[in-house]
């Protein structure tokens, strides 16, 4: 499976791309800085250089062409103002989506945020509230797509704590933590997944195995 990531150097990204290449897929990670490249080729992805704050929709097709599937695990990151937000975690996501369509790659796995659909609180940090709006506008836009097999995923507070392969996968799971290494193996698995079309789902650690919190997903 040749996969597609937006975001290709940031921490869920690498271990989902050390992931892919380790079962013998073909992770293709897109990065803004060519610094990077040598971080992805240590995981086994390849990489290209392709700031999608900038790139055109043609760009993006070219590099998405004859990819089975497309993630999108970019961000603007900590330290970040409220303008990039917008490009980065809504327009990006949208210019990938665009571009996916336009190659004919039906599969985009969304990596989110909890709490994006709700009008943010009003004491809540401007910029954090701009992020939550982004995040929101993007899974909205990826939602009205009907020639796209997406699926959103919104994990909870993120850590660097080792995985423990124990996950709770539902539509609404209530705040709680995650380890990356466990939000890239949910991912690994809805790639594998395409049951979980159309849905968008909270991920937090909880108590099933990977696989099994993906199939019990699938069905409800």
């Amino acid at each position: 499976m040749r996969v597609i990531i937006a975001g290709g150097h940031g921490k869920i990204a690498l271990r989902l791309e050390q992931l892919l290449s380790d079962r013998g897929d073909e992770p293709v990670g897109l990065i803004r800085n060519p610094q990077h490249r040598d971080d992805l080729e240590k995981v086994g992805a390849r990489a290209v250089v392709c700031d999608l704050e900038t790139a055109s929709v043609d760009e993006v097709v070219q590099h998405v062409t004859g990819a089975d599937a497309v993630v999108f695990a970019a961000g603007a990151g900590p330290g970040s103002g409220a303008a990039r937000k917008e490009t980065v975690d809504k327009d990006a996501a949208i210019l990938l989506a665009d571009a996916a369509e336009a190659a004919g790659v039906r599969r985009y796995v969304m990596i989110s945020a909890m709490g994006v659909d709700a009008e943010p609180p009003g004491d809540v940090d401007p910029v954090f509230a701009a992020y939550l709006k982004a995040k929101g506008a993007a899974d909205a836009n990826l939602r009205s797509r009907t020639d796209l097999d997406w699926t959103i995923i919104r994990p909870g507070r993120l850590t660097d704590d080792p995985g423990t392969g124990r996950v709770a996968l539902h539509e609404a799971t209530g705040y709680g933590k995650v380890p990356r290494d466990d939000v890239a193996a949910v991912i690994l698995t809805v790639l594998d997944s395409p049951a979980l079309a159309g849905k968008t789902l909270e991920l937090i650690s909880g108590i099933d195995d990977v696989i099994e919190a993906v199939q019990q997903a699938t069905t409800r």
